[in-house]
């Protein structure tokens, strides 16, 4: 919250009569109400709803989708106040093709929050299944895709190595948070996390069973990790779980790089800052890898290609789904 506190703060002095003020930032059901407005009539005479108009309405934002842009995304709008809304309206209409009315800001800041727990629950779902179904010798992504076909009742979500960017890791917790003051305890959400947390030590066992089957050690191997950025074609390295995995590699002795097109350099970041400056290194270098593990499925990787000169690889994307061969093992 410091983010919104901070910047209402600063806000406050400047406020002028008929003014609108719109939040974006995904956060807990009341925000508005009980930080937002507090903070912005902190320093000024001007009373919300009444002298000012506030007004809440959520990013849905997916980088590098092709199909939906800002301007075609529908736009959810939520005020506690019918000038506000009304506002609010007018603004958002000029940029987004539809707008979408709520009946107030709590509603319209849970819609959000919503979004974000369902594909936070359905991914938990998905990586304990890949889990369960390894055991029994069946191949979830066949699974998924045979599922996919029934056209009705069913939603594809892929596992993975875990959660990244901004949203899915976090936002879900801010609604844990909130539900406590009202006695609740959000288990689902929270069983979520915990699964999705657990993946990159899966991924790490996989490595370790990699390597182990060409009878080497964690320790002093040199492990290649595609991909930095959390999901494929975009360079964002918000929340990526390869930093994760980077990190509890070289705490368990491995010899780390990272290749990403993406990102040629690692700039600094809150939790990871010993790696700040750390290269991309050229994929021509791939078969000095005792081991290569597949993070990000950019579409720029010709893996055909990275299997032939790859020592072992172990997939976390079902990137290799169509190469048959024995030195990819998926995790």
């Amino acid at each position: 919250m410091s983010y919104i506190i901070a910047t209402a703060q600063k806000i406050s002095p400047h406020l002028v009569k008929n003014q609108l003020i719109v939040l974006e930032s995904t956060t807990f059901p009341g925000t508005t109400q009980e930080v937002l407005i507090p903070a912005l009539e902190a320093e000024s005479e001007l009373k919300a709803n009444k002298d000012f108009f506030i007004a809440y309405s959520p990013e849905r934002e997916d980088p590098n989708n092709k199909e939906y842009s800002i301007a075609t995304t529908p736009k959810v709008i939520g005020a506690d106040n019918p000038k506000s809304l009304e506002l609010a309206n007018a603004i958002y209409s000029s940029i987004v093709n539809k707008t979408v009315l709520v009946s107030g800001t709590k509603v319209a800041e849970a819609t959000k929050l919503t979004e974000n727990v369902f594909r936070a629950v359905n991914i938990a779902l998905v990586n304990e299944l890949k889990v369960i179904y390894e055991k029994m010798g069946i191949d979830v992504w066949e699974v998924i895709e045979a599922c996919s076909t029934k056209p009705f009742g069913f939603m594809p979500f892929y596992p993975g190595p875990g959660l990244g960017g901004h949203c899915i890791p976090i936002d879900p917790f801010y609604l844990t948070w909130k539900a406590r003051e009202h006695g609740i305890t959000t288990r689902f959400i929270e069983l979520a996390g915990e699964i999705n947390t657990l993946m990159p030590d899966y991924v790490i066992q996989k490595i370790i069973f990699a390597l182990n089957r060409e009878g080497k050690s964690l320790k002093n191997s040199r492990i290649l990790l595609l991909g930095l950025a959390y999901k494929k074609n975009v360079d964002d390295t918000r929340e990526s779980v390869t930093f994760t995995i980077m990190k509890s590699l070289e705490e368990k002795g491995a010899v780390t790089d990272y290749n990403d097109p993406y990102i040629p350099k690692i700039k600094p970041t809150r939790k990871y800052k010993q790696f700040t400056g750390k290269k991309s290194i050229p994929l021509k270098k791939i078969n000095e890898y005792d081991c290569v593990v597949i993070l990000t499925d950019h579409t720029s990787y010709d893996f055909k290609t990275i299997e032939e000169q790859s020592n072992i690889i172990v997939d976390t994307r079902n990137a290799c789904r169509k190469i048959k061969s024995d030195k990819v093992i998926k995790a």
